[in-house]
């Protein structure tokens, strides 16, 4: 009947697959795997033609030049040879890199490809090298140079708290640093190389470790990473003073009023300069031809300070006036 030959053929399929029959795929595995082996020796030992990526290596002096950028670390090629060969290349197995020397560093920035087939022909152990398929290689070499710069801050950047000032002479330990790196990059630096001030606003004397900072790190070696900075930070004395203001160019024939005023001049002073102001010279000035119509206001200016004295301000900042005639 169909349906028992159909099951009898089904049975006679399945058979390999029970339990008794482990011996059976036993066989069949070894033969597959023996076969395989046959076939992968067989195919290692023709000769092909292939593209591959092989390594590279500058020959340079350390002592004199420097890489600024990465140096390309390979280049395609193509070969023939035994496949054997071309597996050890491919998984750069015990593989010797062509040696690149130059003559015109740091003047030459790129050679074409064709140009390293001597030095990788020299390497190939068992190729043929048939041409070197990269068409250029570039690179960045300078010369490497050692020079000291003196270490100083900007005083005009450090931050003080309102009503303090930064007073006296700034010390720096170690006055000096000196930098490796390539020339065109330290040629950019400032002579004297400039300390970052601290980030805290100062009420009191700073004297701390601060970090040398520049943007040349993997290329620029230092011989210090931070120096001690030490500097005085004083409170300032403030007074304040009515002013009679001097008028300019106001029209003639009106009387002037100030809404809001009077006029008052503060300003602060190291307390050892107490005795060297003079308050007589200060000068503060109301131009009409700075007068807002919208508003009806002329901002104040000072024409003239005392000595010794810092954080000049007027108050108020607009001084509100009013003209009638005489």
């Amino acid at each position: 009947m169909p349906f028992n030959r159909t099951k009898h053929a089904l049975l006679w399929l399945l058979r390999p697959f029970s339990p008794k029959q482990k011996q059976y795929w036993r066989v069949v595995l070894l033969c597959f795997l023996t076969a395989a082996t046959f076939w992968l020796l067989n195919a290692l030992n023709k000769s092909y033609t292939t593209q591959v990526s092989y390594p590279i290596q500058f020959k340079y002096d350390p002592k004199a030049l420097l890489p600024v950028k990465p140096l390309p670390e390979e280049v395609v090629i193509n070969v023939t040879g035994k496949g054997w060969k071309l597996l050890r290349k491919s998984l750069m197995f015990n593989v010797k890199p062509a040696e690149i020397t130059f003559r015109n560093l740091p003047t030459i920035k790129r050679l074409p490809g064709h140009v390293l087939r001597p030095a990788i022909s020299n390497v190939l152990d068992g190729l043929n090298l048939n041409f070197v398929v990269t068409d250029t290689i570039s690179f960045d070499f300078d010369q490497l140079v050692t020079r000291r710069f003196p270490l100083a801050i900007d005083t005009t950047q450090i931050n003080v708290a309102p009503g303090h000032a930064f007073t006296g002479a700034v010390k720096i330990r170690p006055d000096s640093v000196t930098f490796t790196g390539p020339k065109l990059i330290l040629d950019q630096f400032p002579n004297p190389f400039l300390l970052s001030p601290p980030d805290q606003s100062l009420t009191a004397p700073f004297k701390g470790e601060v970090l040398l900072i520049h943007d040349f790190t993997s290329l620029v070696k230092a011989d210090v990473s931070e120096a001690e900075v030490e500097f005085k930070v004083t409170a300032l004395e403030r007074k304040e003073i009515p002013m009679q203001p001097i008028l300019q160019n106001f029209p003639a024939g009106y009387r002037l009023k100030l809404v809001n005023g009077p006029v008052v001049l503060q300003y602060s002073y190291l307390p050892q300069n107490r005795d060297l102001l003079q308050p007589d010279l200060f000068q503060v000035a109301l131009d009409f031809l700075k007068f807002n119509s919208a508003d009806s206001t002329i901002v104040p200016t000072v024409l003239q300070k005392s000595p010794h004295t810092r954080q000049v301000a007027v108050l108020p900042g607009k001084v509100k006036i009013s003209l009638a005639p005489q």
